[in-house]
């Protein structure tokens, strides 16, 4: 069985970083960030990539088929029993149907969701100061935190409730973060 571990996180946040170190220093360990899966599939120059292109461009959010097609697919082909996914879910509609999905599968199983917490001001200095295209300019980071942070209580309380939410301060060095969050995995994974 497939074990599965959510990084959710504000722009700018490092989730996709800190995912992406843990991965690094565990072989048995699969990152995916839900951002650079749907950037490759517009750099692809496919026609779902020029519709994915659509949104992303806007900083909306892009329709939930693609993304669970997206994520589902990389979940299967994943090469190891431990898989990361950051930037996911970004919203109530994307969060329910990631839960029908896993209710009706015995192959996957989510293990915890773990929130990088960082203000306002920490991910608007990190995102603008990075500029990676045209999805950090002022006013796209001003849609991207609003997509953001309209839904996060909800899929706070939702997986609260589940007793699946962690939540990490991303105000820390990397290394510290990467290490408490590598830490809290490698519990989740060996009990």
């Amino acid at each position: 069985m497939k074990k599965l571990f959510l990084i959710i996180g504000a722009p700018g946040s490092g989730k996709t970083t800190d995912a992406e170190l843990i991965a690094q220093k565990n072989e048995n360990i699969s990152h995916y960030s839900t951002g650079d899966m749907l950037r490759a599939e517009v750099a692809s120059g496919s026609e779902r990539g020029q519709e994915i292109n659509k949104y992303i461009s806007k900083g909306a959010i892009v329709p939930i088929n693609i993304v669970i097609e997206t994520i589902v697919g990389a979940i299967k082909s994943a090469p190891t029993d431990v898989v990361i996914i950051d930037g996911y879910p970004r919203s109530i509609e994307q969060m329910v149907e990631l839960d029908k999905y896993l209710q009706k599968s015995d192959d996957v199983e989510l293990v915890s969701v773990i929130e990088v917490e960082v203000s306002e001001a920490t991910a608007r200095e990190r995102v603008l100061g990075r500029a990676r295209g045209a999805d950090d300019d002022e006013k796209v980071f001003n849609n991207r935190m609003k997509v953001y942070t309209e839904p996060l209580q909800e899929i706070r309380d939702f997986y609260t409730n589940k007793n699946l939410l962690t939540v990490i301060s991303g105000e820390d060095s990397i290394e510290n973060i990467v290490n408490k969050m590598e830490h809290f995995i490698s519990a989740k994974i060996y009990t």
